[in-house]
């Protein structure tokens, strides 16, 4: 082998490496030390519930959108009420109705779907294009935050006063919320989250 050929080979390997390595150490974002935006700090949260969360309802069979805990899954004579227990889609339109909710009011940014309309959709298909919707509007939303207008107090129905950083801090503390219960509902389905799958 010419000497020419083992560099171009030995290139050829470590190239790749190269890149996953640069993209992994992009993916951490900035260096401790440094300020970043609003902007930038909130919507790398988001980025994390967005994709454990669009994970956990891509895994769900499209057959089992319909599934709620009930009373026969748990011990004998418990007398807990499972009557108004979302199921798993409505867990989903709900983190969605709750994303434009929250986001509308942080930007001031009207949504561009019938929001009222989400609570009905049950299948699959239909349930991923609008959780993912209200993400993407979620992130537009994020991106009109700035150092100036972060903690601008806005009129919003939530306890306490809110300011636009809390109340998107809050939309992603919400949407943790519901993830932890959509995970709940896979396991009882035999399902591993994929956000634990790949942990493991």
């Amino acid at each position: 082998m010419s000497l020419r050929l083992a560099v171009v080979s030995c290139w050829l390997c470590v190239a790749p490496l190269t890149a996953v390595a640069q993209m992994s150490d992009a993916a951490k974002g900035p260096q401790p030390g440094t300020i970043a935006t609003p902007a930038a700090a909130f919507d790398s949260q988001l980025n994390v519930i967005e994709w454990e969360m669009m994970g956990a309802v891509k895994a769900m069979p499209a057959d089992k959108f319909g599934f709620a805990p009930s009373a026969a899954i748990f011990v004998p004579g418990q007398n807990t009420d499972f009557a108004t227990v979302r199921t798993f889609a409505q867990q989903a339109t709900h983190v969605a109705e709750a994303n434009y909710f929250f986001y509308g009011i942080v930007s001031g940014m009207k949504p561009d779907v019938d929001v009222q309309g989400l609570a009905k959709l049950t299948a699959k298909d239909d349930v991923v294009a609008a959780l993912a919707g209200s993400f993407a509007f979620a992130h537009k939303a994020i991106a009109t935050l700035t150092a100036a207008n972060s903690f601008e107090v806005v009129k919003s129905p939530e306890p306490g006063f809110q300011t636009r950083a809390t109340l998107a801090a809050f939309g992603i503390a919400h949407a943790n919320d519901h993830y932890g219960q959509m995970v709940e509902y896979l396991r009882m389905n035999g399902i591993v989250p994929p956000a634990s799958a790949r942990a493991q």
